[in-house]
């Protein structure tokens, strides 16, 4: 039916797409930490500044 060696590539494939799929959530939840985190930044200085 099917060989060790396509056994072993299916393996293989779906390992490394498994790793992309989470890099990419990580990525993306890093990019929202980062956007979020200047945001908060951008409007405590704008606070500060308007009450100076």
């Amino acid at each position: 039916m099917f060989e060790f060696q396509q056994y072993i590539a299916f393996l293989i494939g779906l390992t490394i797409m498994t790793m992309g799929f989470w890099l990419m959530i990580f990525l993306i939840n890093f990019v929202f930490y980062w956007v979020t985190g200047a945001v908060k930044e951008l409007v405590k200085e704008k606070k500060a500044k308007k009450e100076s």
